[in-house]
């Protein structure tokens, strides 16, 4: 869940530890998309995983997040044509010199997208590099592991889909192409720090950021089987439909972990449980683990609220999720404790 707070360079600032920390509590804390190097970027201070100052910045995070007793993966994205020269000082590149068909947000403001630098085979490679290399990086900042992220219309989605990837060499056209940088990603990262170490995040249909698949029911499947054998932690199913058959198909298919991420609806009020109900209806079909993203942005008590049917905070104003600082962002309340347990208070002055 991008939040904006980190350094213009993507070093990870102290409000950070403070903000994870707080939702310490989670089985595992999937952290906020990094990029792997610098032409990765893609918005104004997101965070990066490419440079000794990333390491140390993350590593103040992960060692709060231990101390209250949690554990945390990062997860590993590539903006590819989601991005802007005025962001990363760079040209995006990606599959096919098709650019994001709506504006993109800058320290200027929103501005027309850009045509993306079509990569070559060797940038194909040295990419696939960068992501192992940032993988070691997370372990030395003291994560688990990490969470490649081929989903949500970055570049690994845009390499696996027909709208995006328009090449005519071994990574584009038929579907066995197409798949063919996720996987050599994947088996990457796999072999830099153990496959245990390692989890894939897709979201098959998901149009967001222009994406135009065309064969959903097909890439998906064949991605699965190239990456069923390598002993990955875990495949993360994100905006999962449990009464869609590709999400059966997945679950049957998938030999180990699935983690499945509910529909809760953007920019819409959560849910009054906090996504329980769609949680369960995931679990029934086969999901073995559960991830929430934005029930957690306003509680960060969330695992607690859920367990004793708690009120949701909701999310406040959407502008401050971006602008930096602890509005919206660390100052959420958590429930008053009760008489056995005073480790959880409210901040001063605010209300539950």
């Amino acid at each position: 869940m991008t939040r904006n707070r980190a350094t213009t360079d993507g070093v990870p600032q102290p409000i950070m530890a403070t903000y994870y920390a707080q939702r310490a509590t989670a089985g595992l804390i999937i952290a906020e998309a990094s990029t792997p190097n610098a032409v990765g970027q893609t918005y104004p201070n997101i965070t990066a995983i490419h440079t000794d100052a990333h390491v140390a910045g993350w590593r103040r995070v992960t060692d709060a997040v231990r101390a209250e007793g949690g554990r945390m993966f990062l997860q590993l994205q590539h903006g590819g044509r989601v991005g802007h020269p005025d962001n990363s000082g760079l040209t995006p590149i990606a599959p096919s010199p098709i650019p994001l068909p709506e504006t993109i947000y800058t320290p200027a403001g929103h501005q027309d997208a850009v045509v993306p630098r079509e990569m070559t085979i060797d940038e194909i490679h040295s990419t696939v590099a960068d992501f192992a290399a940032a993988a070691r990086g997370a372990i030395d900042a003291g994560f688990e592991g990490v969470e490649v992220h081929a989903a949500n219309g970055y570049l690994l989605h845009q390499f696996l889909a027909r709208g995006t990837n328009q090449r005519t060499d071994a990574y584009g056209g038929p579907v066995a192409h197409r798949i063919r940088f996720t996987v050599e990603v994947v088996q990457a990262v796999a072999d830099a720090i153990g496959p245990e170490r390692v989890g894939v995040r897709i979201a098959p249909g998901l149009t967001v950021n222009g994406m135009e698949e065309g064969d959903t029911e097909e890439i998906y499947p064949a991605l699965i089987t190239a990456l069923a054998d390598t002993g990955l932690a875990y495949l993360h199913v994100v905006f999962a439909d449990p009464d869609q058959p590709l999400f059966q198909e997945i679950r049957t298919a998938w030999p180990s972990t699935l983690i499945a991420n509910p529909v809760l609806g953007w920019r819409k009020p959560l849910p009054a449980d906090g996504g329980k109900h769609e949680a369960e209806r995931l679990l029934a079909a086969g999901a073995d683990l559960i991830s929430l993203g934005r029930s957690f942005l306003a509680n960060p008590d969330l695992v607690e609220r859920l367990r004793i049917g708690a009120p949701i905070n909701q999310v406040r104003d959407q502008g401050l999720m971006y602008t930096g600082g602890a509005a919206g962002y660390t100052d959420y309340p958590t429930l008053a404790p009760t008489p056995a347990d005073d480790s959880v208070r409210v901040p001063e002055g605010a209300t539950v």
